[in-house]
């Protein structure tokens, strides 16, 4: 592993499950959770919004860091070219996993990687295909009274008991649970990180 010793890396997240996918990789690094507005913009398609906010996410934090790399990183779920956001009510989760359910769907987990204060950044939105089993109407309410949808972008996380909704993955699977592991390691190694 090859660091520049004076910078430091700042994931601009409050997600836990992209914090333990970060540590995955020890490499050294803060966490600063962004103040942004994360409403979507009308008209604007799910990759444009996911990487939108992955953006202003990492520009948030970067008056909050003297040097560093800044790590922004938006996940969004898509179908038929709709965004699915966290659900807002145990209802609205049961309607998502029924539209999801003998289908396709789409998860993109975009990044900007900000060099602050030289304002160098790359940029990615990598995408996989999701398909979901059929799921029974008790196996939904089941789900979704275990109360793992709850925060969930599409009201599923495939790395804990949503895992057996789901019938494949075509990507990169830590792209699904929010955040690219792989397309991550290249961006940093553009900026003098090498993971290996």
């Amino acid at each position: 592993m090859n660091i520049p010793p004076d910078r430091v890396l700042i994931l601009a997240s409050s997600s836990p499950r992209r914090r333990e996918l970060l540590a995955s990789l020890s490499i050294p690094f803060r966490v600063i959770p962004p103040q942004i507005d994360e409403d979507d913009l009308e008209g604007e398609s799910p990759p444009d919004s996911a990487l939108r906010l992955a953006r202003a996410k990492a520009r948030a934090v970067a008056p909050q860091v003297k040097r560093g790399l800044i790590l922004g990183v938006d996940t969004v779920v898509t179908i038929d070219g709709d965004i699915l956001g966290k659900p807002a009510s145990p209802k609205e989760a049961k309607e998502m996993l029924s539209r999801l359910s003998s289908r396709t769907h789409q998860v993109i987990s975009a990044m900007h990687l900000l060099s602050h204060p030289e304002d160098r950044f790359a940029e990615a939105s990598p995408m996989t295909e999701v398909t979901f089993n059929h799921l029974t109407e008790e196996q939904i309410e089941a789900y979704v009274k275990s109360g793992e949808p709850v925060d969930k972008a599409g009201a599923y996380a495939i790395q804990g008991l949503g895992s057996v909704l789901v019938q494949s993955i075509c990507g990169c699977y830590f792209n699904v649970v929010g955040l690219s592991l792989p397309v991550l390691a290249g961006m940093l190694a553009r900026f003098g990180w090498e993971v290996l």
